[in-house]
């Protein structure tokens, strides 16, 4: 049985709704990460931009337990909607569902015409050889800042100016991906099967990512028939935080390539 959302997820809605549609997944961070994207597609483009089940203090369903039943659950979503024509766009963990979707979607004759283009921004979820993901759970504060960003002093958070409730969410946040993601945070069998992806894709790294390299989003790349790879100068594992320009100077000529 299909993974369903629960009724109440919550999808922010941007942009013209005669527009085509984006679908912006968000990585483990929440989705205020992805806020950037939100506010520059909407000016192109229909966004929906959920929170997942599990993040900011909603509830993690007993049938959500791994990346790709989140996928599966969104992909119906897309279809009980009648959705077409739908651009993925994911960042980190979110990129890893927008490749299990296009893949899900590229095996299922119900879904042929739902996923037009996915875009994956320095998403995690295969498995390189010689390009481990750096072990998110065992960072603090100062290495994980270290690993993401370009400049680690505008990605540093002290723990201490933090409220109560932000620590919460942020703590509550963590134990979600644990369980979703897994500590390893990779499916050894998506690499695999990439190969089935044959819409038009775009594999985007910051230049500067430790969390995942950009030889690591090569081989992402490579393993998806006719994917662009391109690297976004001067940003790590959120470039649509750290360079904005230079990253919609990436995913632009893309999306409208695509359309």
């Amino acid at each position: 049985m299909t993974p369903s959302l629960p009724a109440d997820v919550e999808f922010l809605r941007a942009g013209d709704p005669a527009a085509p549609v984006v679908l912006v997944l968000h990585g483990g961070g929440g989705p205020q990460t992805v806020a950037p994207l939100v506010s520059h597609l909407a000016e192109t483009h229909r966004v929906l931009a959920p929170t997942h089940p599990g993040w900011n203090g909603t509830a993690l369903p007993d049938d959500i337990r791994s990346v790709g039943d989140l996928a599966a659950a969104y992909l119906d979503r897309l279809l009980a909607d009648r959705m077409r024509d739908v651009t993925l766009v994911g960042s980190s963990i979110g990129g890893w569902i927008a490749l299990e979707m296009a893949v899900r979607a590229a095996g299922d004759e119900s879904s042929a015409g739902v996923v037009r283009a996915v875009v994956d921004i320095d998403g995690v979820g295969v498995v390189v050889d010689g390009e481990p993901i750096a072990d998110f759970f065992a960072l603090d504060p100062r290495g994980l800042a270290e690993a993401a960003w370009h400049d680690p002093e505008r990605g540093y958070i002290d723990p201490a100016a933090l409220t109560a409730e932000q620590r919460a969410i942020q703590q509550s946040n963590g134990q979600t991906m644990a369980t979703v993601a897994g500590r390893s945070m990779s499916d050894p069998s998506l690499l695999s099967r990439l190969g089935a992806i044959r819409i038009p894709a775009l594999v985007a790294f910051g230049e500067s990512d430790r969390i995942v390299t950009p030889a690591y989003g090569r081989a992402v790349a490579d393993a998806i028939p006719g994917a662009e790879f391109a690297e976004v100068p001067a940003a790590g594992h959120l470039p649509h935080l750290e360079n904005p320009g230079a990253t919609w100077a990436v995913i632009d000529p893309f999306l409208a390539a695509s359309r």
